[in-house]
């Protein structure tokens, strides 16, 4: 029997929601934990998969209880957050229902809340997942259980209703268009601070860390890049031109980014490597992801080759360079995805080009646009540069907090038995067993023969 659907939902605009989330979704789960085992010293390859799979299941869980509510629903504590409230009984209700503040300011979305609460969902899973990259190979896991729901309650929540769900920064104009803020700039400050007080790797592992398979950590990365296309390309809530337009600004400043760690490599360290490819690629999602639908696409080639630049720059001149040198951040993060994030969002306020519509709204007005300096809108640089600001401070502050507090109670390094033996220690597991020729037995003798090997005679 046919059931029609609610009046106001639109089954284009809804089947793209749940496919983009989906997209994401897979980014974390198989794409990072794939990544991330073919990246790390064999020896972590499973311990990395498992602070991905547990981070993407433990997220879901907090953030239907509280977590949306915090980043997305009524003001609460003077209007710094959201109040934290479960989402599970107006699943069916239209889905900027679920935005109080942003009613007045979005036209009514064509979808349920529950799909903007499963897509939201995504973005928060993944934040945490980053951030384990800066520390890898020493945190106790025990720890990381601890720390991801609490990060992600007091940390990830805030940004999301301060930048996105109409809180104050949104107020004074600051925006992102798909987590170059909220998501990147927030790992990467975090990981950073959260490598430096939990302690470096062992000595051992700072001087050998190469990966154990790079074809493995290619198919991750290439999950990751076409992924984006939900990351970017979802953030309208609508199946619109400004997707489309997200969708390929993405995949275009990607590949420019890619190509710039390219001629740097070959050009300044005279080699390629795919490490090298991966990180531009990665700099690349992560510097247009703030700027997607607010930029055309020679802005999308100017964030490309600038979002990939300057971290490269950092990671392969300056590692040794205060305040780089200060923690063991293991994969980089604070130079793929703060620095890359945090240039993204300044050049929002430099070339959005307020031609690009993230919206039509009601009756086919005009809806939200963004226009940066380069169009005649200096303030919209400014209010970038204050919300990196803000959040860098929040965020690596609350991570200091949050750690020092569970050090209270749980050792946030692993046991120098883990540390030496990694994975075998932790989980009698490794990411492939090295099986040693089974021995073939020696010919049994003939029968009634007194060989070697025969039963010793019986009687005297």
């Amino acid at each position: 029997m046919y059931i029609p659907s609610s009046s106001y939902l639109s089954p284009g605009d809804n089947a793209w929601q749940l496919t983009a989330a989906t997209l994401v979704g897979l980014m974390s789960i198989p794409g990072l934990a794939v990544l991330y085992g073919g990246v790390v010293k064999r020896k972590w390859a499973v311990s990395s998969a498992m602070m991905a799979l547990y981070a993407f299941g433990a997220v879901l869980v907090v953030w239907v209880l509280a977590g949306f509510s915090m980043g997305f629903g009524h003001p609460w504590i003077g209007n710094l957050v959201g109040q934290p409230l479960p989402v599970l009984g107006a699943l069916q209700e239209e889905g900027r229902a679920a935005i109080p503040l942003l009613k007045g300011l979005m036209p009514a979305f064509r979808l349920p809340a529950s799909s903007l609460i499963y897509f939201q969902f995504v973005f928060a899973a993944i934040t945490p997942i980053i951030l384990a990259g800066a520390v890898f190979g020493r945190m106790n896991l025990k720890a990381w259980m601890i720390f991801v729901p609490l990060w992600s309650l007091l940390v990830y929540s805030v940004n999301a209703f301060t930048i996105w769900g109409g809180g104050w920064l949104a107020q004074l104009g600051v925006v992102d268009y798909s987590g170059g803020y909220v998501i990147h700039v927030a790992a990467g400050i975090s990981g950073f601070v959260a490598a430096l007080v939990v302690g470096p790797r062992t000595l051992q592992d700072q001087r050998d860390f190469k990966p154990n398979n790079m074809l493995l950590a290619v198919m991750g990365a290439g999950i990751l890049w076409l992924g984006w296309n939900g990351f970017n390309g979802g953030d309208p809530y609508f199946a619109n031109a400004d997707a489309a337009a997200a969708v390929l600004n993405t995949n275009l400043a990607t590949a420019m980014a890619m190509l710039t760690w390219f001629f740097l490599e070959m050009g300044l360290n005279r080699k390629l490597s795919i490490v090298g490819a991966i990180n531009g690629m990665i700099c690349g999602l992560v510097a247009i992801t703030p700027a997607a639908g607010y930029v055309d696409g020679f802005g999308a080639i100017l964030i490309g080759v600038a979002g990939s630049a300057l971290p490269w720059f950092t990671m392969n001149r300056m590692s040794g360079v205060w305040p780089f040198r200060k923690a063991d951040d293991t994969l980089g993060v604070i130079h793929t995805h703060y620095l890359a994030g945090a240039i993204g969002g300044v050049m929002v306020g430099l070339v959005a080009n307020p031609a690009m519509l993230v919206y039509l709204g009601a009756h086919g007005s005009a809806g939200a646009s963004v226009s940066g300096l380069l169009y005649g809108n200096p303030h919209q640089l400014l209010v970038q540069v204050l919300g990196l600001a803000v959040v860098t401070a929040y965020d690596g502050l609350a991570t200091w907090g949050i750690l020092k507090l569970i050090a209270l109670f749980v050792p946030l390094r692993m046991s120098e038995r883990e540390l030496e033996g990694g994975d075998r220690a932790i989980f009698d597991e490794e990411v492939f067993e090295l099986h040693h020729p089974i021995p073939v037995p020696e010919p049994l003798p003939p029968a009634g023969g007194r060989g070697k090997h025969s039963a010793p005679a019986l009687g005297g």
